[in-house]
């Protein structure tokens, strides 16, 4: 460990040597200086500060701040000495080297301590960023990545504990960040007009952190003391210090041209905005009033289209909220046809429908579903029926098959009402959604168990159709009725057969098992039996269930295509 006079005059000589004949050597070892090896603490801010070494710390301090910054984050017992001496070094030096050793700090943080370097080194960084003269907009810009780049590393709390606990500091580094970029919104504000490139890496740093991490937090309002909610809140203070209309960044693409990030992540960051705005109401009142709900809703399928192809909870959940919200505002029976034909309105409820039929968690599936129903309700009659016919003509799912059929039994008991006819329910344009309705889709070959609930759906809607007018029969739907049933009735018969056996099977497996079990002998004979489906993998007790079960299934089918033939009527009223 050298001495104070062997110290003093390596000071005193780099003091003496012009910048330009430093050696590497020079540097590092001023640099070990810092590492605190050598000197105390104490004694080395002495150093620092003293005002005839200031020439020196000026040339060479910047390489200080690396050593320096791992000693905070040792959380060094002599903690006090080293703040004071990063801050005597960020004050003193060129800004632009600080700015550049600092930004090298926090991209070579240590993963598990991403979030404590962000923390430390955001105070410092702004400290450079303020002094700097020339070309602090793009600096702002470069260090505002930098930060968020590390940001994004860090798992998202998203329960309320999640955030109190904190575990991996994105809280903390949220609330250090707004502390960041207080100053920058000042200096924007004080400057009106001007500045423009400071605003526009502003914007940028906004819709990254839409994105990440605020696409993936809970967002709850009522929780005003959430860092993530206080965070978000911040966001639309930037963009209204930066005099950013919310309506062109939603609304007007054209006005985008120099946000720097990809079609889809871009719609995500708007996705999480509008989630803001509209489900959220947060700064709902930069939204001017003139907007019809009709064309808001239009303008924001293509972020709910986004944000539900996502395989993530809280991209789906925040999807699905903001698509309902934006359905609320709109009247009943209003959306026009012409809607469905739209791009952004085909790919919504293609996602939608995903989320429905194959979203493995059950909460999203239902409230997927009592989206869908919303967003029939705000169909008019032929944009309804327009939609029905095509869900029945492309989905290949029993389950979305019987939820269209039970609404167009709906929209038939509707339009019946006194004051509700409508063309498309009743007469020929409802004939032509029968016709989708009333098949197998594989003939006598359908599987009757996986096609159960449309079936069962589809003689619900004929037994009540039937049922309208004792008096009336109409060729078309008695000929449709007809077909249906008599290949209903075939492919029973054929299931049911086909399943007897297999139970017939099943029990003489059992019998066969039992008597091998009481058998004296060694003798083993063996049966191999096959199952429907992967039936042979469950045992015994669970087969003999599905299978008797299914039976049943068939004698409910049955007893329905009865029930048809019982309320045939005599004449064609309801369809004239």
């Amino acid at each position: 460990m050298m001495n104070e006079d062997q110290v003093n005059k390596l000071i005193q000589r780099w003091g003496d040597t012009p910048e330009d004949n430093l050696k590497p050597e020079d540097y590092q070892q001023f640099k070990d200086l810092a590492c605190l090896t050598q000197v105390d603490s104490e004694y080395f801010l002495t150093l620092l500060q003293d005002e005839k070494n200031q020439s020196m710390v000026k040339s060479m301090g910047c390489v200080l701040l690396t050593p320096l910054m791992e000693k905070v984050l040792e959380k060094d017992k002599s903690c006090d000495q080293i703040q004071a001496a990063i801050t005597h070094v960020t004050t003193t030096c060129r800004p632009h080297k600080v700015l550049e050793n600092l930004i090298v700090v926090v991209e070579d943080a240590d993963p598990d301590a991403i979030s404590e370097t962000l923390v430390a080194s955001v105070p410092h960084l702004q400290t450079g960023l303020l002094r700097l003269e020339e070309g602090r907009a793009s600096s702002l810009g470069t260090v505002l990545s930098v930060l968020h780049k590390q940001l994004t590393r860090l798992p998202v709390p998203y329960t309320e504990q999640q955030e109190a606990d904190d575990e991996f500091g994105v809280c903390r580094c949220c609330t250090a960040l707004t502390s960041f970029t207080k100053p920058f919104l000042e200096e924007v504000r004080s400057n009106g007009g001007n500045h423009q490139e400071m605003k526009l890496e502003l914007l940028n740093f906004c819709i990254r952190s839409l994105r990440e991490p605020l696409l993936e937090a809970e967002l709850t309002p009522q929780r005003d003391s959430s860092p993530l909610w206080l965070f978000a809140s911040h966001i639309m203070v930037t963009l209204d210090a930066i005099n950013q209309s919310i309506t062109e960044l939603l609304f007007f693409s054209t006005k985008q041209r120099n946000i720097q990030m990809d079609k889809s992540q871009l719609a995500e960051s708007k996705g999480c905005l509008a989630y803001l705005l509209f489900v959220r109401l947060l700064a709902l009142e930069c939204i001017p009033t003139v907007l019809s709900p009709e064309f808001i809703l239009q303008c924001n399928v293509e972020y709910v289209h986004q944000l539900l192809s996502s395989k993530r909870e809280s991209h789906l959940l925040k999807g699905l909220a903001l698509f309902e919200r934006c359905l609320e505002r709109v009247h009943d029976n209003s959306l026009a046809v012409n809607l469905l034909e739209l791009k952004s309105f085909y790919h919504v409820k293609q996602s939608l429908l995903q989320v429905v039929t194959d979203c493995p968690m059950q909460h999203l599936r239902e409230s997927g579903q009592k989206v869908f129903q919303l967003l029939i309700h705000k169909l008019e009659a032929e944009a309804k029926h327009k939609l029905f016919g095509w869900l029945l003509k492309s989905s290949k799912h029993p389950g979305v098959e019987c939820f269209i059929v039970k609404n167009i039994q709906n929209q038939v008991e509707s339009s019946m009402k006194l004051g509700n006819a409508t063309g498309w329910f009743l007469g020929a344009e409802l004939l032509s959604l029968l016709g989708l309705v009333l098949t197998l889709a594989n003939g006598a070959e359908t599987d009757l168990l996986h096609n159960k609930d449309k079936i069962m759906a589809s003689l619900n809607l004929l037994c009540y159709l039937l049922s309208r007018d004792k008096a009336a029969v109409w060729e078309d739907v008695s000929r449709m009725r007809e077909e249906y049933t008599q290949m209903l009735r075939v492919c029973i018969t054929m299931s049911r057969s086909y399943y007897m056996s297999e139970l017939q099977a099943l029990r003489d497996d059992h019998r066969l098992k039992a008597r091998e079990a009481r058998a004296s002998t060694g003798t083993c004979l063996q049966i191999s039996t096959v199952k429907p489906g992967d039936l042979s993998k469950r045992s015994p007790e669970v087969q003999h269930q599905v299978l008797q079960s299914s039976l049943v299934t068939f004698d409910l089918m049955e007893s329905l295509i009865v029930r048809t033939e019982e309320k045939i009527p005599q004449q064609t009223a309801l369809f004239v």
